[in-house]
């Protein structure tokens, strides 16, 4: 069998078809064959702007939530609060920022990365712009707290996962240069912070200026232009037959005309771990189950391969078919990659095993048969972002087995799901719903409840919420904290700028060392964490310059390996079919943590008047997040061999 992929040359009238997605025909008139719309990324070119928007977008949002503790000491004697109450305004920008993802992301699996990051700069610039008439603190609670959170994390989100879409090989790389912007946020906005503190002396003229700055995230939004994707459908013989004479002639020709990854033509089979199985996907809706499945394009064109002779000569030589589309005057061209739901695999005994699904890598040019050319008119193919396995996940992609046993072409087909009959005909009529398919389903695969029966993850949630529960307070108190203990002020005011340049070394350092293979994520994870909440409980030993700014650099590098290796640990130990469910469950985890943390801190500087105990606490909940992943390792291999023994016919 054959998979003839075409790039898609029409306008993009819908911002829902700005992403990566896939659909098929189901017009019962015509003899329908499935129909794929895939992004393969270009590497470069464009995306390197995106790259660079994206950066300034971290640089905005992260910048505003880190140093928004420098202005809670204004906003206290303004509406005369205690320490508890005022922090609870900037706890809630940033538990919020982190508690919308999962609905945010569901919006931008719908309407495009575009809309939504340029409609969160409106709402959180006009939040912090109608703070300025804030009468009480509850006031800010919902206001600036809450719907800033909100609109911060609309810009956030799409950010960070529109890189993934135009880099593969470079992606770990691409992610890593756009996340930077956090820290070199953290360091520029709160030294500008400071300085309007200085000058200004008017917490609510600060806050419109940063209301004036998220606006520029308009700008920046509108640089994630979408990639134009390519069609994927399938061959009939007759056009295997073409390709395979035209074979020489389309390597030539390919080199020419398109750069693809070179994974594209390596003819890399899968693995024996690799099989594919019929167990139920993990996009359902709200855990509960049902006999609703979401299959992968991979899975929707081995489904459609019952025509094929079974001869072994015929499938070695279709997989060597292929032709990619490009535009030659007014004639397209195609891309056709061979598809065989069962290759043979030679055991070690030199047995033949027909079980493995391949996706091959020759390919070949051809002329556009008008036949398909007409049935392509047919299929409203829809792009959904949410719809791939891979969208959270920000590391290199060789970390992946899924990736490197694969051609690229294959990779993609294996980790896009289809959209549903429902999602396709909303797209192709154009009617607005309340919650349309696009939404609920990723709602749904987000917030997949079933995911708790997974000691594995329950551990990795767990340890999230417990690492936001310390982690803003640094952020809130080491200024003031070092003021009050006769620090001087200027000096003092680099400490949070400090934390933001070690975060930067942090991502950069944390990047190289989980690329080397020797080097075990989860015990960098694990030692970064420790390190950081027992730097975190010392820290008010003293107070001398030098000691702060060292935990600083501690801090900051713990900080980093967090946000750099949670989905490289997903990947690990529960499996990138599961990587967005988790994500969708650990922000809320991890949003309620950052909503609880500052204001426990807070409290307990109302009843002690010191800042010591807050930094004690919130170290023990840093150092109590690293501990509990600890056992992580042993317990993912006795969760999965109890899952391969429940799974034995002999169980």
């Amino acid at each position: 069998m054959v998979v003839r992929v075409a790039t898609d040359e029409r306008p993009f009238e819908s911002p829902s078809s700005d992403e990566s997605g896939l659909g098929r025909s189901d017009s019962p008139s015509e003899n329908t064959e499935p129909e794929a719309a895939l992004v393969v990324p270009p590497d470069g070119g464009w995306g390197w702007v995106v790259v660079g928007a994206s950066f300034m977008c971290n640089v905005l949002v992260d910048g505003i939530i880190f140093s928004g503790g420098l202005l809670s000491s204004a906003i206290k004697d303004d509406f005369k609060i205690s320490e508890g109450k005022v922090a609870t305004v900037n706890s809630l920008l940033a538990g919020f920022y982190l508690l919308a993802g999962p609905f945010v992301s569901a919006l931008a699996n719908k309407y495009g990365f575009r809309v939504v990051t340029i409609i969160g700069s409106l709402i959180s610039s006009f939040a912090f712009a109608v703070s300025y008439y804030a009468t009480s603190v509850e006031y800010l609670y919902i206001i600036y707290g809450i719907m800033g959170g909100i609109g911060l994390c609309m810009i956030y989100m799409p950010a960070v996962l529109t890189v993934g879409f135009y880099f593969e090989k470079w992606r770990g790389l691409a992610t890593g240069l756009a996340l930077c912007g956090s820290g070199v946020g953290t360091f520029v906005i709160a030294i500008l912070t400071n300085k309007l503190n200085e000058s200004l002396q008017n917490w609510r003229l600060i806050v419109l200026i940063h209301a004036a700055m998220l606006l520029l995230c308009i700008l920046f939004g509108s640089l994630f232009r979408p990639i134009k994707p390519v069609r994927v459908t399938l061959a009939d013989e007759q056009d295997e037959e073409d390709t395979a004479r035209r074979h020489e002639e389309a390597v030539e020709k390919l080199n020419s005309m398109i750069k693809l990854h070179s994974k594209l033509d390596s003819g890399i089979c899968m693995p024996p771990e690799m099989k594919f199985t019929n167990k139920v996907s993990p996009h359902t809706w709200m855990g509960v189950p049902n006999n609703t499945r979401y299959p992968t394009a991979e899975e929707v064109f081995r489904g459609s391969n019952s025509h094929l002779s079974n001869s072994h000569a015929g499938r070695r030589s279709s997989a060597n078919a292929g032709a990619i589309k490009n535009t030659l005057g007014n004639k397209p061209m195609f891309i056709e990659m061979p598809v065989a739901e069962k290759d043979e695999q030679e055991d070690s005994n030199g047995n033949i095993d027909n079980t493995e699904p391949l996706i091959g890598a020759a390919v070949k040019v051809v002329p556009t048969q008008n036949r398909f050319h007409q049935r392509r008119s047919h299929a409203d193919l829809v792009a959904r972002p949410l719809y791939r396995d891979d969208i959270f996940f920000g590391a290199s992609l060789t970390r992946l087995p899924q990736y490197t046993s694969r051609t690229s072409l294959g990779y993609h087909l294996a980790v896009t799901h289809v959209p549903t009959k429902e999602d396709a005909q909303e797209e192709s009529s154009g009617k607005c719903r309340f919650c349309p398919e696009a939404v609920k389903r990723t709602l749904a695969t987000m917030l997949d409840v079933s995911l708790f029966r997974s000691p594995t993850f329950v551990i990795l949630a767990l340890s999230g919420f417990f690492t936001m529960l310390g982690f803003f307070v640094p952020y809130m108190y080491i200024q003031r904290r070092g003021e009050s203990n006769g620090m001087n002020k200027a000096i003092a005011g680099w400490l949070i700028s400090a934390i933001g340049i070690s975060n930067i070394v942090g991502r950069v350092m944390c990047g190289f060392l989980s690329s080397m293979p020797k080097i075990s994520p989860l015990w960098l994870n694990n030692i970064a964490i420790s390190a950081g909440g027992i730097a975190t409980m010392m820290s008010g030993l003293y107070y001398d310059s030098v000691f702060q700014f060292a935990y600083c650099a501690i801090f900051g590098l713990a900080a980093a390996c967090f946000a750099s290796l949670r989905s490289i640990l997903v990947v690990e130990y529960i499996g990138l079919e599961q990587l967005t469910n988790c994500f969708g469950l650990f922000l809320l985890f991890q949003g309620f943590g950052a909503v609880l943390g500052v204001p426990i801190a807070g409290m307990l500087y109302d009843l002690t008047l010191s800042y010591d105990k807050s930094f004690y606490v919130s170290g023990a909940f840093l150092l109590l997040s690293a501990v509990m992943c600890y056992p992580v390792d042993a317990i993912s291999k006795w969760e999965k061999s109890r899952k391969v023994h429940n799974s034995s016919p002999t169980a």
